[in-house]
């Protein structure tokens, strides 16, 4: 059929800027090998800054060495799974790879998460380490004797504290207790439980044998589009390949000149990916924000002067809104791509206006570690679209009911990818790989005759909020157990700065004294903040199909035309 010979011919390829590869033979070496080239080119620049931190690359490959040591003397070797519990500071970038040194493989995790979510992500990976900080210890423990968890090293926010700031701590003054209260947990002396730091003073290791291709870097835990946690296998090949996708992408770069300023959640493939791996190839600098705050981010941009700044539109839109209030200094920006969800055309076009930067959208997936498509930075830009596929990527729209049929430019179908950047599959769930290699990515789009591609809905019911990925079922299921709770429903909702909150529909049983706030306190005990419903709304029924199923649609149609934007 024509749509065939449209896809066959890439469109997009005249919309690549002319220095821009369609096609590209990506590297086939470790994850590791990024960190070594960095290290061997430009040593003594600067890879880490976190507050007054400064780690050159040749500590950073120093320290990662003498870490994977440590560990290797405490039992991890090739193929074990290393849990990283751990939110963005030093010692998240260091355990990384030195696990990766090991042959072994990173199991992310969110440090913010609940005891039942890290249960349900440990009891899969079953690792043989975890590494977390002091706040997080007491969730590991919880769920370590079923997960079988043989080794806990646990690092705090002050390892990399200067004399001076450890003295400032330790002052008996309400500011300094108030500090510590915040960055410092107490924990108790065990046997089993080992220090960061003691591992350090090991001998360091060499870099294990690795196949690319097949060996898995890193276990990503992701819900798709149906909530269940599912380990995502992403391959060195995978993590390197789209770490040169993206650097081939970005124009005017220079190798040791670049400075990267990581607001986004290194455990989440998008900031381990656009802000750690790319930084890492280009041996840039890694400017680490714990999170996001957007006065402490503006701060920060005006003293570490960052070039790079990857996103999710609720970050744009907060340094928008402050831009109007008082005039901040973001000139060193040039490049900001954002991604995980919709990139409203105002929030895109008041930023450029107020940064100077080109700020660009992308698209991608877990499964595609992550990026597949941008819009160029240099070239031609259409708003409201995910742009065209990145170097060494295909896709095409095929029938949601039947993929094997392509679909012609402008019919909207199911999204499917093709390219190095594709993971190996799940550790243990339904597949998404079709036999030829094409990921499902369970997204509705179209292309146009250029071969710019635009994401029109979810094929299934996931919400995005702030970038993070919030699954209705995983909702249902915790309200569920409340008692006197007959049955909730779980819908996402337009939001101006996280592009949409969850709101819940809850039924009561007859006669139940359950309230909103008793909803939510629940909420909050089990499930981490972001998927905590913002709204709840009592009602005596939902609307349902002729089977019985609530009908989100028909509730957030509701909603809207409340609102005024049906």
């Amino acid at each position: 059929m024509t749509a065939v010979a449209a896809y066959d011919e890439r469109p997009w390829l005249a919309a690549y800027p002319e220095d821009v590869p369609a096609d590209f033979d990506f590297p086939l070496v470790p994850l590791t090998q990024l960190l070594d080239d960095a290290a061997e080119a430009f040593p003594r620049a600067i890879a880490i800054t976190a507050g007054s931190v400064q780690v050159t690359y040749a500590d950073l490959v120093n320290r990662v060495n003498r870490l994977a040591g440590g560990l290797a003397a405490g039992g991890v070797g090739p193929g074990d799974r290393v849990a990283l519990v751990l939110p963005n500071c030093a010692q998240h970038i260091e355990a990384f790879f030195a696990v990766l040194r090991l042959g072994g493989t990173v199991v992310q995790c969110n440090p913010l998460g609940t005891v039942d979510e890290l249960r349900r992500q440990l009891v899969d990976a079953a690792p043989a380490a975890a590494i977390c900080l002091d706040k997080s210890l007491d969730v590991v423990q919880a769920v370590r004797a079923e997960t079988g968890i043989r080794t806990v090293v646990v690092t705090t926010l002050v390892e990399y504290f200067s004399p001076r700031e450890r003295l400032r701590l330790a002052l008996p003054l309400p500011s300094s207790k108030a500090q510590r209260r915040r960055l410092l947990a107490t924990v108790d002396a065990h046997a089993d439980i080992v220090r960061y730091r003691d591992l350090l003073s090991a001998v360091p290791a060499r870099q294990a044998p690795v196949d690319p291709s097949s060996d898995v870097a890193v276990l990503q835990y992701t819900g798709g589009t149906t909530g269940i946690a599912k380990g995502a296998m992403l391959s060195h090949a995978n993590l390197v390949a789209n770490a040169y996708q993206m650097r081939l992408w970005l124009p005017d770069v220079t190798s040791g000149g670049e400075t990267t300023l990581v607001v986004l959640p290194l455990f989440h493939v998008y900031g381990l990916t656009m802000c750690l791996l790319t930084t890492v190839l280009l041996a840039g600098r890694l400017v680490l924000l714990p999170r996001f705050d957007v006065t402490q981010a503006l701060e920060t941009v005006e003293r570490e002067r960052p070039t790079l700044m990857p996103g999710v539109p609720p970050i744009y839109q907060a340094m928008v809104d402050a831009l109007r209030a008082k005039r901040w200094d973001l000139s060193s920006i040039r490049v900001c791509v954002s991604g995980a969800m919709r990139l409203p055309v105002e929030v895109q076009e008041q930023f450029e206006a107020r940064s100077g930067a080109a700020l660009v959208e992308g698209y991608g997936t877990t499964e595609s570690s992550p990026a597949t498509h941008c819009n160029p930075i240099n070239g031609l830009r259409k708003a409201g679209t995910v742009g065209v596929p990145l170097p060494g990527t295909m896709a095409r729209i095929v029938d949601p009911d039947d993929p094997s049929v392509v679909l012609p430019p402008g019919a909207p179908g199911e999204l499917v990818v093709k390219g190095p950047q594709v993971f190996l599959g799940y550790r243990a769930a339904e597949q998404v790989l079709l036999p030829d290699g094409w990921l499902l990515t369970g997204d509705i789009a179209q292309m146009d005759d250029d071969g710019y591609f635009t994401i029109l809905d979810r094929k299934k019911d996931l919400i995005i909020a702030g970038g993070f990925n919030i699954y209705p079922a995983e909702v249902e299921a915790a309200i569920g157990d409340l008692d006197g709770v007959a049955e909730s429903c779980v819908v996402g909702l337009p939001d101006r700065y996280r592009g949409e909150t969850v709101k819940a529909y809850v039924v009561l049983r007859p006669d139940a004294a359950v309230t909103v706030e008793d909803i939510r306190d629940h909420c909050a005990n089990v499930l981490s903040a972001y998927k905590v419903p913002r709204e709840i709304e009592l009602r005596s029924d939902l609307p349902r199909t002729v089977v019985g199923k609530a009908l989100r649609r028909q509730l957030i149609a509701e909603e809207l035309e409340k609102a005024g934007q049906s």
